[in-house]
């Protein structure tokens, strides 16, 4: 549970983002937006690299806030109960809603790569779609899903 840790992309993160980078090379892209942790800060610079563009930051993106577990493995907290300094969900579903008023508002009309972390990028899509998070497929290192901001 790296949560909202700094962290650092190993070698299969550097080799996916290069392929991704590769892929998107010839992709019209107006923005690249990034999660102020390092290690989607590192992502997005690679992926931004062949447009010679800079890329933007916003806490917004952060991975859910994993409190007291951040570090753990996840099979090793089957059956505990979660402490009390994890981020609520209806506060990460909030971040996420105003993540996307900020992108509608500042890049509208405009193709925007943004890169987050796994809980994050579901919970952005569930306020997007109108569903409940469990109900989003979980993302792949490097996937790119499609948002239409102003189109569900």
């Amino acid at each position: 549970m790296q949560g909202q840790t700094q962290g650092l992309l190993n070698e299969e993160g550097l080799r996916q983002a290069a392929q991704l980078a590769e892929e998107l090379r010839g992709v019209h892209v107006d923005a690249f937006v990034a999660s102020d942790l390092h290690r989607a800060i590192q992502t997005a610079e690679i992926l931004a690299k062949p447009h010679g563009m800079e890329v933007h930051t916003t806490p917004l993106l952060r991975e859910r806030d994993w409190g007291d577990f951040t570090g753990r493995y996840i099979p090793d907290l089957q059956g505990l109960p979660f402490p009390e300094n994890v981020e609520p969900m209806d506060c990460l579903m909030q971040r996420s809603r105003q993540f996307l008023n900020e992108m509608a508002t500042r890049y509208p009309g405009q193709c925007v790569v943004a890169v987050g972390h796994g809980i994050v990028n579901k919970a952005i899509q569930a306020v997007h779609y109108k569903k409940n998070i469990r109900d989003i497929a979980r993302m792949d290192n490097c996937e790119i899903r499609e948002l239409l901001i102003g189109h569900p």
